[in-house]
Formats: structure tokens, C-alpha cells, sequence
């Protein structure tokens, strides 16, 4: 047995840190109160002012409005002069705070943690019983996660994401037939049928919730090219249908992504292109030491998605299944040539741009 020598400095330095992270995980809670009650959004718009003054215009109670102000002081995320007794929200740090910093405001992400906190009890009973939690035990996850990709894949779609499969653009003008699987509550599809009216597209998602809401924005938009429904990709069955099949962070917390794969190969013609979009990582934990935010994915996905995988008896691949796996998976699905690319500033995802000849 290796014996260990006790190093009081690397302790303190561990002690501090641990001090840092619990202050970062309060403050992640008030970023996510910001966020939801637009204090962000209100305090980029105003001078210098009261706890009272900010209250007001934000239209919330004032003792709550000054204990979170507090909070953000003495985080470091507003000013406080004590003379005046006013609090001032910087320019620069507003620039990823509110909702007029698309697509930067890092603040909605903060909303995952009170989302994933809410059933740290089911996940600790998996830690001794297996199993998994289920999509309806997560309260808000799926509006959460579509203002999140509101925020990133929408806004780069044009610009960036398109652009990646050589004529792809052009396609979609002269009028094509597109599916995307995971479509959630259809942001992404809903702006490509805006845009391309001669293209005709399908969004599919197990959730009755989303599929619902992209039904009522397809309505709202007077859209006529799109059509949601309510599907489970691993019973997809349909044949030689689409011309592009779009995947946007969904394959990794299906419960049998390797059928969800051969099922979009079979429904994509011979000339088709998928698109998949997944987490960029590496499928093994030593590749992932320098990833600047691997400890929130392994988090992200023992608390969602790998759970929601095991909990309909699935493979439980988890967020951080990484390149190896993905392009593996993809060859055993039958897809004979994968481009593996990125976009300009999205270090968080990789897209697969795959082929069936």
C-alpha cells in the first residue's frame, strides 16, 4: 500500500477553492432569478439607482430585489455606491447578462441548476438502485433548453450551420424535404420554413408539450410547410423520405440512439445529407482535462440525460459520449462518409455532416 504524505498547503488550497465554488453555485442561482424575472434586462436600461428605484422598475418586491443585489455585489456582477446607496449593472457584463446580448447571454444558462437541483433525490435513489429519471420529473427543462437553443443554433444558422454542407442553402431555396428529429418546441425548423417557403418540413419529438407548442408558434406564423408530430425516434419507419435530416443535441440522451441512427438512415434518400449536431468531447475522460467546461457536462448528464436514457431501459450514453463513440455509432448505423466540422466561437458542439454513399 502507497503511503501518503499530508500537504498542508495543497489542503488550504483545496479548502479555498471549495469556498470559490460554493460561492459560484449561490451566485449561478441568482443569475438564474436575473434572468427569469428580467432584473438583468432592467438594470442595463437604467442610471445608477436605489434598490427601490430598481424594484420599481422591474415591477418586484423591493426587500427580495435588495437581498439579490446583495448578492450581486458582493459576487463581483453590479457596482454599489455606498454615498448614494445605487447599484449599476456595467455595460460589459450586461453584454452576457441580458437578453438584448443574444447570442451571448450566458445568464439563461443558469437556469439548468435550480432545473437539474429539482430532482437531485430521484438521481441519488439511481446511485443506489439504478434506473433512471424521466423526462416528466424535470419541471421546465424542455422551455429552458429551447430558449438555450433559441439563443445558439438559431440564431447561427444561416451564418454558420448551413454553410457547412457545400449547396445545402441553395437546396433548401429550390425546395426540398427536411425532417428534424428532437425537434423540441420547433424554433429551428420553424425560422428554416419561414425562410425557405419552398421546402417542406417535419419536426418529430416524443414530448406532447413541445410538439404542442410548436404547433401553436407554426399557427402563429401562418406557416403552411411544416407539419409537428408527436414520434418516438426509435420507432421511426419510413423510407427513403427526406432530402436533410437534422439532429440538434438530440441523439445522445435517446434511449437507443443506435436504432434512432439506423432509422434516420433508412428515412434519408441515397443523395440525402444528415446533419447531426452533438457535444464536442472525447468518448474518454483523460481526452476531456482541458475542456473548459467538462465538469458541467458530466453534470448535465448525470442529473439529465444519461438518466433519461436509463429510465426507458436505454443505453445511457450520457452528454459526454464523445467523437469516438459518435462517429462509431454513425458507421454502424451504415453511413458510408462523415465530415466531422465546427463553427467559429462554438466550442461546446460539433457537427457531423454524414452521408449514406
Amino acid at each position: 500500500m502507497t503511503t501518503q504524505t499530508f500537504d498542508t498547503t495543497k489542503a488550504e488550497a483545496f479548502a479555498g477553492r471549495m469556498f470559490e465554488i460554493f460561492n459560484s453555485a449561490a451566485l449561478s442561482l441568482m443569475m438564474s432569478i436575473g434572468h427569469r424575472t428580467q432584473l438583468f434586462d432592467t438594470m442595463a436600461d437604467l442610471p445608477p439607482s436605489t434598490s427601490q428605484q430598481v424594484a420599481a422598475a422591474a415591477g418586484l418586491n423591493e426587500r427580495y430585489v435588495r437581498e439579490w443585489l446583495g448578492a450581486m455585489v458582493t459576487g463581483g456582477f453590479v457596482t454599489y455606491n455606498p454615498l448614494t446607496q445605487t447599484y449599476v449593472l456595467p455595460i460589459e457584463y450586461a453584454a452576457f447578462l441580458t437578453r438584448s446580448a443574444t447570442p451571448n447571454n450566458l445568464a439563461l444558462v443558469a437556469q439548468y441548476i435550480p432545473v437539474l437541483a429539482s430532482v437531485e433525490e430521484q438521481v441519488i435513489e439511481c446511485f443506489y438502485k439504478g434506473g433512471g429519471v424521466p423526462y416528466s420529473e424535470f419541471q421546465r427543462f424542455h422551455e429552458v433548453m429551447a430558449e438555450d437553443s433559441g439563443q445558439s443554433t438559431v440564431t447561427a444558422l444561416f451564418d454558420q450551420i448551413l454553410p457547412l454542407v457545400p449547396g445545402l442553402t441553395e437546396a433548401l431555396e429550390q425546395g426540398i424535404d427536411v425532417l428534424d428529429l428532437g425537434c423540441g418546441s420547433g424554433r429551428a425548423l420553424s425560422t428554416l420554413a419561414a425562410n425557405f417557403p419552398k421546402s417542406r418540413f417535419t419536426g418529430y419529438d416524443f414530448s406532447e408539450v413541445t410538439i404542442a407548442t410548436a404547433n401553436h408558434e407554426a399557427r402563429s406564423q401562418n406557416l403552411s410547410n411544416i407539419r409537428f408530430q408527436v414520434q418516438d425516434a426509435a420507432t421511426l419507419n419510413e423510407h427513403d423520405r427526406y432530402d436533410l435530416i437534422t439532429t440538434f443535441d438530440a441523439i445522445h440522451d435517446q434511449a437507443r440512439p443506435d436504432i434512432v441512427l439506423r432509422n434516420i438512415y433508412q428515412a434519408l434518400r441515397s443523395d440525402g445529407v444528415y446533419l447531426m449536431q452533438d457535444i464536442h468531447a472525447s468518448s474518454q475522460v483523460e481526452g476531456n482535462l482541458e475542456h473548459p467546461i467538462a465538469p458541467w457536462l458530466y453534470t448535465i448528464s448525470c442529473m439529465h440525460c444519461m438518466t433519461v436514457s436509463l429510465a426507458y431501459g436505454g443505453m445511457g450514453l450520457g452528454t459526454v459520449w464523445g467523437n469516438e463513440q459518435a462517429l462509431k455509432m454513425l458507421a454502424e448505423a451504415g453511413f458510408k462518409r462523415v465530415e466531422l466540422k465546427q463553427v467559429p466561437q462554438d466550442f461546446l458542439n460539433d457537427y457531423y455532416i454524414t452521408y449514406k454513399q
